[in-house]
């Protein structure tokens, strides 16, 4: 935090004479930040409660058995067999939106804001907040949108949600991308004191944000550790998405759950899992899909070169493809091309530029695992 905020001090001058219209033009784009998110509500065409202008979300109540219902936001596009899309800790459905043209072709796609994080309201006070409580509420909020058996595609925190709902029987196929709840206890100390400090970045003044995130240096600062090529999101993105990541209430509670030693047991037998990974995650660094790829050994295991944390920043159209083809019986998924591999990366990444859907090769010298003769 302290290194950040030197930075940023460094930064200053350079922002406060490239920032003032930039700012302005920025501030039109994503509005105030220290608003509330938006609740405006009208008919949706599919019957459930719907937005009023294209930037608000849809609401629907979800009803589950023996607990108490709870109100998901969450947008649907397209058409086609169901899609639904989980963000990380911190995040918003709107994390999806580099990718949701690409799908939509091929699919009705609904875009989901988790309790407490965007447009959803916080779970009530005496609701658990766990894994198994999150899944039957999902599965609720399924039927109450009329999603028979849907893929599911989850981030981080909404990885770990899809495979516990592939699971219990909720999902018809998983795309997991670096899902959490594979790490060691100081990996996942380091995971979390990494995004507590990026929501303490978040809380920088707005005006500091703003005009930090007119240039590519400003944009790294403030979020190098999330995305692998920061300098390509766009500046309006990039004070939305750490607007949001200030704004949300569930933050430290979901900090508190994540700390269950047993987030994810057990294998998915019976449902299509995808497992993919940014080679320069920052967060969950990437040795954590060997564990992944152990618990669940049918999963097909895809790299994506050169991504950070968000893959969906990094490399939307890679990851649209590895979505798609999860979906599909059969295939294959192209790999980006070797020179967006980081440097240092090891040579048996760069050497695979295809994974084959039915059965992706595990290199064994990446995974940290010893040859086989």
């Amino acid at each position: 935090m302290t290194s950040s905020l030197a930075l940023v001090a460094r930064l200053e001058g350079e922002t406060w004479r490239a920032g003032t219209l930039a700012a302005t033009k920025i501030r039109g784009w994503v509005g105030d930040l220290t608003a509330a998110p938006s609740m405006l509500v009208a008919p949706c065409g599919d019957g459930h409660d719907g937005p009023a202008s294209a930037t608000a979300a849809c609401f629907v109540e979800a009803r589950p058995e023996s607990l108490p219902p709870i109100t998901f936001a969450y947008e649907r596009h397209g058409s086609g067999e169901p899609l639904v899309l989980l963000h990380g800790i911190g995040s918003h459905r709107q994390a999806w939106d580099p990718i949701v043209p690409l799908l939509v072709a091929e699919h009705t796609v609904i875009t989901v804001d988790l309790p407490g994080f965007g447009d959803s309201p916080d779970l009530p006070r005496d609701l658990s907040r766990d894994l198994p409580t999150m899944v039957t509420e999902l599965g609720a909020m399924f039927t109450a949108l009329g999603l028979d058996l849907p893929h599911v595609a989850g981030h981080s925190l909404g990885g770990l949600i899809a495979l516990r709902l592939a699971q219990a029987g909720l999902a018809r196929s998983v795309t997991a991308l670096a899902p959490a709840g594979f790490w060691t206890e100081a990996e996942r100390r380091y995971a979390f004191a990494v995004l507590t400090a990026a929501r303490n970045l978040a809380r920088l003044p707005s005006w500091m944000v703003v005009r930090l995130a007119t240039t590519p240096i400003g944009r790294a600062a403030l979020t190098g550790t999330l995305y692998g090529r920061p300098d390509r999101c766009p500046p309006g993105e990039v004070v939305t998405s750490l607007a949001i990541l200030r704004q949300s209430v569930a933050f430290n509670a979901t900090l508190r759950a994540g700390r269950a030693s047993d987030l994810f047991v057990g294998d998915i037998p019976g449902v299509p899992v995808t497992i993919a990974w940014g080679s320069a995650d920052r967060v969950l660094f990437a040795r954590q899909a060997a564990r992944a790829a152990a618990t669940i050994p049918g999963a097909h295991m895809v790299w994506l070169p050169g991504c950070g944390h968000v893959p969906m920043n990094d490399a939307p159209e890679l990851v649209a493809d590895v979505i798609l083809e999860a979906t599909r019986s059969s295939g294959l998924v192209e790999a980006h091309t070797p020179e967006l591999l980081p440097e240092g990366a090891p040579s048996p990444l760069r050497q695979i530029t295809r994974f084959p859907a039915a059965g992706v090769e595990r290199d064994n010298k990446w995974f940290g695992w010893p040859a086989r003769g």
